[in-house]
């Protein structure tokens, strides 16, 4: 399928590996012009070369951390004029609700929720000027259904689709559209980390604790970053413009609902 999005730019935040990078990957390969940004220098590096070598679109990269206001500041500097966001950020570690305090809250937020409405509100404006743009938030299936050890990432990741609810509908009629994807367990590091700890926790082997959450997932599997890339790259594509404040689950059908 033509996706009819060749010559845009995109900014891709957090996108040297995982999610992100499925992403960047998937709008590479339709000709888009992107801006990569992450917080490690070598891997953001490789990443944009890889890209660059098999799609020959042009990559700037933005050595940041989009949770602070000078990291935003330099992705956005690099982004003018950008038609399409993609935010991302790692989310917080788990735990129990006595656990946290004050500032890991402020953490949170800051990372998962006013690092995206800040790059949204600085970007819009040049979006609904031209009379399109996308925007695509990676956030969680735990804004469907909440996970009890991820409390920090489940109270962020909510406020930000409270956000993108109400803001989705007041752009939507500038041929701007803000949709949000929640991933379940996909083949990360992230997977690895989060099967790592139950690991520990349980005494079993990380092998183990795979194939026992594999097991929890009627499709049997851990998603891959390629399938997550395409589907944003189709939120963002001349297609998907009537989609407005979505959240799409890609979760290999682990949340057990029927809306």
């Amino acid at each position: 399928m033509e996706l009819g999005i060749k010559g845009k730019k995109a900014l891709v935040c957090a996108s040297s590996k995982g999610l992100g990078f499925g992403c960047a990957e998937a709008l590479a390969e339709a000709g888009v012009e992107l801006v990569m940004n992450a917080r490690g220098a070598e891997a953001l590096e490789a990443a944009a070369a890889d890209l660059r070598a098999r799609f020959g679109v042009a990559i700037e990269t933005v050595v940041a951390d989009v949770a602070t206001p000078e990291g935003q500041a330099a992705v956005l500097r690099a982004a003018e004029g950008a038609d399409i966001l993609v935010t991302n950020a790692g989310g917080p570690p788990p735990g129990l609700w006595s656990d946290w305090d004050r500032e890991d809250f402020i953490k949170a937020l800051d990372a998962n929720m006013l690092a995206p409405i800040a790059l949204m509100k600085a970007l819009l404006p040049g979006m609904m000027d031209k009379g399109w743009g996308r925007v695509v938030n990676i956030t969680s299936q735990s804004v469907k259904a909440p996970i009890a050890v991820l409390g920090l990432s489940n109270s962020a990741r909510a406020g930000l689709t409270g956000y993108v609810a109400g803001t989705a509908r007041q752009v939507a009629g500038s041929g701007v559209t803000i949709n949000n994807l929640l991933p379940g367990i996909h083949a990360t590091d992230r997977a690895v980390s989060l099967d790592t700890g139950v690991a520990t926790q349980q005494g079993i082997s990380l092998e183990e604790a795979k194939a026992n959450r594999c097991a929890t997932i009627p499709a049997g599997r851990y998603g891959t970053a390629q399938e997550f890339g395409a589907t944003c790259a189709f939120l963002c594509s001349q297609h998907a413009g009537f989609i407005v404040g979505q959240n799409i689950l890609l979760d290999g059908g682990a949340v057990n609902a029927t809306l």
